[in-house]
């Protein structure tokens, strides 16, 4: 399984001892706001590992978990993936952060470091992310990391707001 660094950040795979780390993450409530508006609980969270392991074995990417790489905590997570989870849609990135990380640049750093590993390795020709209409830090961090919004859509029965970067847009910074 594929380990990815930055500068401040370690991208590890999910695996079983990331869970105390991912159900602390995933049962604060500011966390939880625009995912899925509740705290997660600790068979949910059980249950999300495990469907990232399998996925993990089909292919060499998926969700990592995000450890400081000074502290050695886990911050956060952030994954490439396909929209909806079907190969035959287009890849897209996503990530949460504890929120004790929020206001550190994190988020950024975190999605750079998946672009560059979907545009140089994975080959994508293009990468989307989606976030609830009210989620605007998300936003912010979208457009910092160059990503042109395509508007309103619908996914799993919830508005979203679907933003894009094209490989050939990619500036490649990293870190």
């Amino acid at each position: 399984m594929t380990i990815l660094t930055s500068t401040r950040l370690r991208f590890e795979p999910f695996t079983d001892q990331h869970f105390d780390g991912l159900q602390a993450m995933n049962r604060e409530p500011e966390v939880m706001r625009f995912i899925s508006g509740r705290a997660e609980t600790p068979e949910e969270t059980r249950a999300m590992i495990a469907r990232v392991q399998a996925r993990w074995a089909q292919r060499p990417y998926d969700w990592w978990s995000l450890i400081d790489i000074e502290t050695g905590d886990l911050v956060g997570a952030a994954g490439l993936y396909h929209l909806g989870y079907d190969p035959a849609n287009a890849h897209e990135i996503g990530w949460r952060l504890r929120r004790a990380s929020w206001g550190q640049g994190l988020a950024s750093e975190a999605a750079r470091t998946i672009l560059a590993h979907a545009f140089d390795v994975v080959g994508a020709p293009v990468v989307r992310a989606l976030r609830h209409p009210d989620n605007h830090a998300s936003r912010r961090v979208m457009e910092r990391l160059g990503m042109r919004a395509l508007g309103q859509q619908t996914w799993n029965g919830h508005p979203v707001e679907m933003h894009e970067l094209v490989r050939a847009e990619w500036n490649g910074v990293s870190g």
